[in-house]
C-alpha cells in the first residue's frame, strides 16, 4: 500500500516559509483537491484562526494546542474516510511537542500529503523542537534564507532583539514576535551573549 508524502519547508524568520506554503496550498487548491490546514495555539499574529505572511497573503486555520499536535490526526480523520488521500498543511510547527513526530508519522501512514513549516534553528542558533526529526523524515525538504540585516547577505540565523541588543542565551526560548523581536542574520553576525559560557560549563 502507497504512504504519504512529507514535505518540510524551513529556514529562519523572514525568509518566506509561510508564503512557500501558502503558495503550495493554493495550487492543490487550483487543482479541487482539498487541503486543511493547521497551526500551534501559540502563533496568533495574524489572528487566532488564520495563519499569515507580512505581505498580507492569509489563509484560515485550525488552531490546535502546542502540546497535543495529535488532535490534527483527529481532524482530518473525522473530515475525510480513511481510504480517501488528503492534504494536510502544518505551519510553525517549532511550536508544537514532539509528539508532531508521530502524528505526522500518522498521517503519513494513511497517505496523506503533509506540508510542514518550521524553523529549523531556535533563536540561540540550536535545532527547534520537532523540525529535525521532521527534516530527516521528509520526503522533500525546502531550505530557505532571507537577507542579513546587517551585511545584507544570505541569512540562516534569526536573531532575537531585547531593547535593541541581542537576546542572551538564558533568554526564554519561545517569544512570539516579528520585527519587533527579531532580525534575519547571517552565522558571522548572529550574536547570543553567554552561548559560549553555558555551553562549557
Amino acid at each position: 500500500m502507497p504512504k504519504g508524502r512529507l514535505e518540510v519547508i524551513t529556514g529562519c524568520m523572514f525568509s518566506g516559509k509561510t508564503e512557500e506554503l501558502i503558495r503550495r496550498v493554493r495550487r492543490l487548491e487550483i487543482a479541487k483537491q482539498r487541503v486543511l490546514i493547521f497551526k500551534p495555539e501559540l502563533e496568533i499574529r495574524y489572528g487566532a484562526s488564520s495563519i499569515g505572511t507580512s505581505s498580507g497573503n492569509k489563509k484560515e486555520a485550525t488552531t490546535i494546542p502546542s502540546k497535543d499536535p495529535f488532535q490534527i490526526v483527529e481532524h482530518v480523520s473525522n473530515a475525510f474516510p480513511f481510504w480517501v488521500m488528503s492534504n494536510v498543511a502544518i505551519d510553525e510547527a517549532q511550536f508544537f511537542s514532539n509528539k508532531l513526530i508521530d502524528a505526522v508519522k500518522k498521517l503519513l501512514e494513511e497517505n496523506h500529503r503533509v506540508i510542514v513549516t518550521g524553523l529549523d534553528l531556535d533563536f540561540r542558533g540550536e535545532p527547534f523542537g520537532p523540525m529535525p526529526q521532521l527534516m530527516a523524515l521528509a520526503d522533500e525538504v525546502m531550505k530557505l534564507t532571507a537577507i542579513c540585516t546587517i551585511c545584507h547577505l544570505s541569512a540562516n540565523r534569526t536573531q532575537r532583539i531585547i531593547n535593541g541588543q541581542p537576546a542572551p542565551y538564558d533568554s526564554e526560548l519561545v517569544v512570539v514576535g516579528g520585527l519587533d523581536k527579531y532580525e534575519a542574520r547571517c552565522a558571522e553576525h548572529h550574536i547570543v551573549p553567554g552561548r559560549s559560557e553555558i555551553k562549557s560549563s
